[in-house]
């Protein structure tokens, strides 16, 4: 069911300025060449050189924001492509007065458009939608394409870290990254009932788990190239 649009949308995001980045190109054809520059300068944007952790669809940014409140030393960038959405997050960043985090409204297609290569310290995938049917394969955020935007974005030693609560989605992202130079660590099929530390719960994640529903996560990052012989 579609979300019903939120009473003064458009008023309530251009009050969100301070943390809500302008986005000036969305064209369709996402790998289509454009003349202007759209790289995003992000030491002048958070105004430091701290490391840059990314979330993809982010939702109300409850994680996003309690992840920067745990980690000030972290900036964090948290991409979200639905107006009526993303709204919440900003505003929730505002409200807890966090200077570290800051939001795209974008699809995940166009961030090598605007991360610098190698920026990415971190990216987290938190309960992206499984899309479940098989020609939908190549919209889930750990299909090759994406990858090879993950690959041009993150910084050398940099990890993906994803949840999900969609078993077949997990073996997916498994078969994927494995196949796309990433190596995998601490993979749990039950991650409540693992001894990971540290584990921000988000509303998705809260609601699943409350059904009894295992979580699924894995760490994943990028096999360093063999010199050759």
């Amino acid at each position: 069911m579609r979300m019903r649009k939120k009473k003064n949308l458009e008023t309530r995001i251009a009050a969100c300025g301070d943390v809500l980045i302008p986005i000036t190109y969305a064209d369709k054809h996402f790998d289509a060449p454009i003349e202007q520059d759209l790289t995003l300068d992000l030491a002048a944007l958070f105004g430091n050189d701290n490391p840059v952790h990314l979330e993809i669809g982010c939702g109300k940014g409850g994680f996003v924001t309690q992840a920067a409140r745990e980690n000030p030393d972290v900036n964090f960038l948290a991409v979200e492509k639905t107006a009526n959405v993303i709204v919440c997050g900003c505003e929730a960043a505002l409200e807890a007065g966090l200077s570290n985090v800051r939001f795209m409204k974008l699809s995940a297609e166009y961030l090598w458009r605007y991360l610098p290569a190698q920026s990415i310290a971190r990216l987290y995938l938190n309960f992206s939608c499984p899309f479940p049917k098989e020609k939908y394969r190549n919209h889930r955020l750990t299909a090759p394409r994406f990858l090879r935007i993950y690959r041009q974005i993150l910084a050398p030693g940099a990890e993906i870290w994803q949840k999900t609560d969609n078993m077949h989605f997990f073996e997916f992202s498994i078969e994927n990254l494995s196949q796309n130079g990433f190596a995998l660590k601490n993979v749990s099929l039950d991650l409540h009932h693992s001894d990971f530390a540290g584990n921000i719960v988000t509303e998705y994640e809260s609601r699943f788990a409350a059904q009894g529903m295992p979580i699924y996560r894995l760490e994943a990052c990028l096999r360093r190239e063999e010199p050759e012989a």
